[in-house]
């Protein structure tokens, strides 16, 4: 009897034990690892084309370094962002009563991306990580993750998926597939680069003469917080070393919304004497936007990152990061919190601080409306760089520069090479930052698909748009907010077409999908808007003398002319309209030195032609960008081929731009 009972309580602890684990196995068409934004795309862009999707966070935060701080927009060139990032920025504009708006708050970024979720009842499977990933014959068959909080095998969970992604910003799910990456920066010889490896420019540097010491001038002291004791290497040579991190910092002004800043527990004030020093070297910089890059954000609040030679920057740091285990990253997570948020009290607070910078600082505090339940402080380390793939194609600096130009685009990148500093060491005596990079003066460049997806030997169904396969210095181009979107909408449609298709990732017809990007931008089967560039060559007439100039426009150049001449001269942007129908039109309206007071312009329906003035003064230019959308009126346009829209030079007293003219079907 006692046996017959022990047998059938095997019998029902078997039972339960399937069961459970039949609870914890879950299969879908897309596994999507990490909720930033460009996960958050990803995963509304299959669900939107019909298949399964299960969005995992590791943390319990939506939206990564969007909605983490980072509200003043890198974006380089308005032309680059396309599809549903570009709508992100449409719907943040929205919000604020603008057409399209890349300065905001964290929270109304947040709101806006669990939005999209909402729209396709997508529930996230918050603070789960990777332990493992199963492969078979070179595709992922299954990924293992852990519960964040508590790491006990009875809450893992088991995912089958036949196409997986990884989001991430440290590319976990890569590594743990066993696909190729390196980590750190290659020397310049590896690609033939120039501006790779180490590098000592003047960049968010130190003036000369800050010595490094305890005790000034005497190295037997031992050096200054923050401060290592490596050699400078040679200009150009490859190490493993990671530009350095921080957080993107949201205070407020407003003292109904403030939380104090007060002193953090671990608060060290030796790691701030460098700051001290920089104070002394510089007397006359007594405004805290000398030490940190103070951008405001709407409602009071501000997006707060690093500036010159000592601010939030926690140089050398992270070089664990990349390849660290989960306790080693929260270590490293914690380390940075303590230390900006000890910046911020020591430059409120320590006595030895310029009175007018103390001053300051104790106008702001925490906001009570941002990061509730993370105590008002981001819960995003604005991690810039970690893993990066070695996939079919690494883009370089000739990608960047345009003298090598992919014809597999699926997506634009056009932000500066940068790269934030990687060392802090001593040379010839004086404490230097090494690492920052900051190259522009080039146009937006296609990003290629193979860069987003692995060899064909390393794994045939993942995609991999954030930790993407590229140099160290072209990521710093590419490693935008916006463009991570642009690239996982990518790798989303290239994923439904492999699923469809039943191939693999390498198989896709890149063709196909640069059409199916083109044709359906919102995954919704909606009109695309008709966008025509002055680069349209087709779509454009030219009268007058308009020379071409490659900076502060809407894509890779603008056309300007002089007015005042008396003759009216004029740029015409022609639509194909191929759905009559009402249309909101805009033009992109960039500002530049002995630009004209009003531009003048005339908008044809097809049946009347209506003139439109648009003053200088009216345009308020926000953020990284050198112009804005501004709303010409809405039409009813027919489809017969007959629609324009005129920039004249009218009236003109200076320069006259013709750029872009969007006309946004009405829905």
């Amino acid at each position: 009897m006692i046996l017959k009972k022990a047998a059938l309580l095997f019998i029902v602890s078997c039972f339960c034990s399937a069961s459970l684990w039949a609870q914890q196995t879950q299969a879908v068409d897309v596994c999507i690892y990490g909720a930033n934004a460009a996960g958050v795309m990803a995963a509304y862009t299959a669900s939107k084309m019909g298949k399964s999707v299960l969005l995992i966070e590791p943390s319990p935060h939506l939206g990564g370094m969007t909605s983490g701080g980072l509200g003043q927009t890198d974006i380089g060139n308005k032309y680059a962002i396309t599809g549903l990032a570009r709508d992100f920025y449409r719907k943040i504009g929205q919000h604020y009563n603008k057409f399209e708006k890349w300065t905001f708050e964290p929270h109304v970024a947040k709101d806006i991306l669990q939005n999209y979720l909402d729209k396709q009842k997508i529930k996230v499977t918050y603070a789960y990580r990777i332990t493992s990933a199963s492969k078979q014959q070179g595709r992922i068959t299954s990924i293992v993750v852990e519960n964040s909080n508590a790491p006990e095998a009875r809450t893992n969970k088991t995912i089958n998926a036949k196409m997986f992604i990884d989001c991430t910003y440290e590319g976990d799910l890569m590594a743990a597939a066993g696909v190729s990456y390196t980590v750190g920066r290659e020397a310049n010889s590896e690609f033939n680069e120039t501006y790779n490896g180490v590098q000592l420019m003047e960049g968010h540097q130190l003036p000369d003469g800050i010595d490094p010491y305890r005790v000034p001038g005497k190295p037997e002291s031992g050096l200054l917080w923050g401060i290592s004791n490596d050699q400078l290497l040679p200009a150009g040579s490859g190490d493993q070393r990671e530009q350095a991190y921080n957080y993107r910092i949201c205070l407020t002004s407003d003292v109904k919304n403030q939380v104090p800043i007060t002193r953090p527990e671990g608060y060290d004030s030796l790691k701030y004497e460098l700051a001290l020093r920089l104070m002394e070297k510089q007397p006359a910089k007594r405004k805290l936007n000398d030490y940190f890059i103070w951008s405001g954000m709407p409602n009071n609040k501000t997006d707060i990152n690093n500036r010159n030679g000592f601010s939030t920057d926690m140089i050398g740091m992270n070089y664990d990061y990349p390849n660290g285990s989960y306790a080693q990253r929260e270590k490293i997570i914690h380390e940075h919190e303590v230390y900006t948020k000890g910046l911020l009290y020591f430059f409120g607070h320590d006595p030895r601080v310029p009175k007018e910078l103390r001053d300051e600082m104790r106008k702001w505090g925490y906001p009570k409306d941002e990061y509730v339940q993370y105590g008002n402080w981001s819960p995003q380390l604005y991690v810039r760089e970690a893993r990066r793939m070695r996939g079919s194609y690494v883009m370089t600096q000739a990608n960047c520069e345009s003298k090598e130009t992919v014809t597999d685009g699926v997506g634009m990148a056009a932000y500066q090479m940068d790269s934030h500093n990687c060392s802090r060491l001593v040379v010839n005596g004086m404490v230097k930052n090494e690492g920052n990079v900051e190259i522009s003066g080039f146009g937006p460049y296609p990003v290629s698909y193979r860069s987003i997806i692995p060899k064909k030997e390393d794994c045939t169904n993942l995609f991999v748009p954030v930790c993407l396969s590229a140099t160290h210095i072209a990521y710093g181009s590419i490693r935008m907010e916006p463009v991570f979107m642009v690239l996982a909408q990518s790798s989303a449609v290239a994923a439904v077409m492999a699923i469809d298709g039943k191939t693999d990732v390498q198989s896709v017809h890149v063709p196909k999908l640069q059409s199916a990007l083109k044709e359906n931008p919102l995954a919704d089967g909606s009109a695309p808007e008709l966008l025509v560039d002055n680069e349209d060559k087709t779509k454009i007439i030219v009268n007058g003398n308009w020379s071409t100039l490659t900076k502060g426009g809407y894509g890779p150049s603008l056309l300007g002319l002089k007015g005042g001449e008396g003759i009216e001269h004029y740029v015409r942007f022609i639509p194909t309209v191929t759905r009559k129908g009402k249309y909101e039109v805009y033009t992109y309206f960039s500002k530049q030195q002995g630009m004209t007071s009003q531009t003048t312009f005339h908008v044809f329906d097809g049946k009347q032609n209506k003139e439109v003035v648009v003053k200088q003064a009216d345009v308020i230019v926000e953020g990284q960008t050198s112009g804005e959308w501004v709303h010409l009126g809405s039409y009813e346009f027919t489809a017969d081929g007959k629609s324009y829209v005129d920039v004249t030079t009218k009236n003109a007293d200076g320069l006259v731009l013709a750029d872009a003219v969007i006309w946004l079907p009405v829905k």
